[in-house]
This record gives C-alpha cells, structure tokens and sequence, in this order.
C-alpha cells in the first residue's frame, strides 16, 4: 500500500474514532508512514489511532468504559492482531519479546516508560511510526498520539518490544 493510500486511511480512522468516541479530540498530525506494513500492523496502527479521544479510566479495557495505558494496549491487540497479551505494562515488558532499539522502531512495537521515578516499568503505547504512539496517559485525559521526541517521553522512555513477529510484521 503506498503512503499517500496509508495516510489517507489513517485520517479516516482518526476521523472515525474522534467521531465514535465520548469526548472530542483535536485531529493528531499524522504523517505518511514509509515503512511497507503487515496486515496485522496495519490493523493494529488503524485501532491504536481509532481510539484517540476516548476517555482514560484507570483499569478500563474497552472503548465504552475507557483506557488505561495496559488496556488500551490489550484490547487493540486482542481485536486488530488476534493476540492475548498480559494485563500490565510490567507483565508486557517482562515477556519473551525481543527488544528493539528507538531507531529500529517498527509500527505496532510498544513503547515502555518510567513515569513513576526510578527505572520501573509504569507507562506504555503503542508506536504507530514517523516518532509518535498512542497511549492512554492520565486521570482526566484520553488517548491520545504524542511524539517520542517529547522531552518528557525522552526522559522517561526505557525501551520498546516488538510484539508482532516477522512473519506477521512484515508483507510477504
């Protein structure tokens, strides 16, 4: 699929989801993405930005009842890719996924923060590529796309893990 295509469907998802969702969000800046995508990344980076707007509810799994950062993560993994992940963004982090290093970044790999203080895994998104990810940030909040060049992301990133192997990450 070309970038133009690619974008233009991320600006009817991102449309879509800011519409089907409870609060309204300003429309994110989205770039065209370079990369050649999967089905499966292209199905979980068209959820991920769906969902931008909807409400942050700590523990909330589902787009009615709200995100939190883990259950955002689960529940578009569990619809867009088939795949039952961990409940929590230390179990996530903890599991048997390679690592991937920032330059690396592939659509689809989450992203691990420390936000609490310390090195201890509190805080993930979902990267969906050209340096932003969707996430579920805070109390009050919804989800939203931010940048990882964000001197707050910066600070508090602490790696990323590729979830969808190659042979569901890649076009054959």
């Amino acid at each position: 699929m070309s970038a133009p295509v690619r974008f233009a469907l991320v600006l009817v998802a991102a449309l879509l989801g800011a519409c089907a969702n409870h609060a309204p969000a300003p429309l994110p800046e989205i770039q065209p993405v370079s990369e050649e995508l999967s089905p499966a990344a292209n199905d979980v980076l068209f959820r991920a930005i769906g969902l931008v707007g909807t409400p942050y509810r700590w523990g909330g799994n589902t787009p009615d009842s709200g995100f939190d950062c883990s259950g955002l993560i689960g529940y578009v993994y569990r619809e867009a890719a088939a795949l039952q992940l961990p409940r929590t963004t230390r179990e996530m982090h903890g599991m048997g996924m390679p690592s991937v290093n920032r330059e690396a970044l592939r659509s689809g790999d989450l992203v691990f923060f420390a936000t609490s203080g310390g090195r201890q895994v509190s805080h993930a998104g979902i990267y969906v590529g050209e340096g932003r990810f969707v996430h579920a940030p805070s109390s009050g909040g919804t989800v939203r796309l931010d940048h990882l060049g964000d001197r707050y992301w910066q600070k508090t990133y602490l790696g990323a893990k590729r979830v969808l192997n190659d042979s569901l990450a890649r076009n054959p």
